[in-house]
């Protein structure tokens, strides 16, 4: 990426930041957008409400663009966890279903499931080889009452980018929900939630879609809005909501069609704001671009880290790969390294027994230089 874009990140002036897999820092678009509308309220009050609203709309058409859907599909919720528990809680379950999700997952993606065992519900996790997610392993355990496949696109502890195509396509023919948790990729890899027969997508836009946190999205197929009613609802959420201020007003729960029927209440002004800018800047230099380029920044870090000794969840092709590194090393342990970098100015993560890196477009070949000369300082 062009130094254009790296001005746009104060951070590289104090920082080799290589922990986008957590928290992202804000480029001065996001900061600007985010002074703006804190700026307007501070001022103005509520003056400018509608021009939030039409800025909250412009934004759902930009997530919409990212994921190739409709905005009808899309609605704002406060975080991946939020979404994930929507869809789980508003699915009409019978006494005897299944999820199907693995044995790596973040508990964000277990925990609401694992709650429906009240309701009879199941879950099973299928067994991981070497962290990679089997299709196959997670189609052994599918039987005639499996509603959903709950996995994440990539997994937070090892990096590895799953097969959605295939998963996917296997449960449209199955007659089965295909949820997936899209933290740890949207924003660094392509999507296309009808290429990749997608039902459900969340994901929030602290990571690697670069906005604030306390702010995610989450899209609905039109299958999925047939099957997954509100649990959690409000003046929002049904059609006619502006009517409640009319003398003649009556109650009616009339749900909107599309998925701001989850949108149960205020917005987050403030952080749709902040993720606006940040889509803006992706868009423009493509989502396609920017996955190529950081799995090619990737592989350039695996290979540095090889040569130096380091043990790495390496993947075997690129269809498996992401913007995510894990490596460890006999020397230090992760949280070892992860201090001594820290101490240099480099910020990775230790996470579940290894070491953590995770760039974003606007790191270079030279910032992963710096990261591999400090770490040979290290082991030497």
């Amino acid at each position: 990426m062009n130094e254009e874009i790296r001005k746009l990140f104060p951070i590289t002036q104090n920082y080799l930041y290589l922990n986008h897999a957590a928290v992202t820092p804000y480029s001065t678009m996001v900061e600007s957008a985010i002074s703006k509308i804190a700026s307007d309220i501070a001022q103005n009050g509520s003056v400018n409400w509608h021009q939030w609203i039409d800025t909250v709309n412009n934004t759902r058409l930009l997530v919409a663009k990212l994921l190739n859907a409709k905005a009808e599909n899309i609605a704002f919720m406060k975080n991946t966890s939020d979404a994930i528990s929507a869809v789980a809680n508003g699915i009409n379950w019978v006494n005897g279903d299944n999820v199907i999700s693995c044995d790596i997952e973040f508990p964000a993606n277990i925990y609401p499931w694992m709650r429906l065992k009240q309701q009879g519900v199941e879950l099973r996790l299928a067994k991981t080889i070497n962290k990679k997610v089997s299709p196959e392993n997670l189609f052994q355990l599918v039987d005639s009452h499996t509603k959903v496949i709950a996995l994440s696109w990539v997994q937070y502890s090892s990096g590895f980018r799953a097969d959605l195509i295939t998963i996917g396509k296997f449960c449209r023919e199955n007659n089965i929900l295909f949820c997936v948790d899209g933290i740890q990729a949207l924003g660094a890899l392509e999507l296309d939630v009808e290429r990749d027969f997608v039902d459900t997508f969340a994901a929030d836009a602290h990571k690697f879609l670069m906005g604030p946190e306390g702010v995610g999205v989450m899209f609905l197929s039109n299958r999925a809005l047939e099957l997954i009613q509100p649990t959690t609802v409000g003046w929002l959420s049904v059609k006619n909501w502006w009517n409640c201020f009319d003398e003649d007003f009556e109650y009616k729960l009339d749900y909107l069609p599309s998925a701001q029927r989850f949108e149960c209440g205020t917005p987050n002004t403030v952080g749709i704001y902040g993720l606006k800018a940040a889509l803006e800047l992706m868009l423009k230099i493509g989502a396609k671009e920017i996955e190529n380029y950081l799995l090619d920044l990737c592989e350039y870090t695996f290979k540095g880290l090889q040569e130096l000794g380091f043990e790495t969840l390496a993947p075997t092709k690129r269809e498996e790969a992401s913007a995510i590194v894990c490596c460890r090393h006999s020397k230090f342990t992760p949280e070892q390294f992860y201090k001594a970098l820290l101490k240099e100015k480099i910020v990775c993560a230790p996470r579940c027994g290894w070491l953590r890196i995770s760039p974003h477009f606007y790191i270079n070949q030279a910032d992963i230089d710096q990261l591999l000369t400090t770490l040979r300082k290290l082991i030497s």
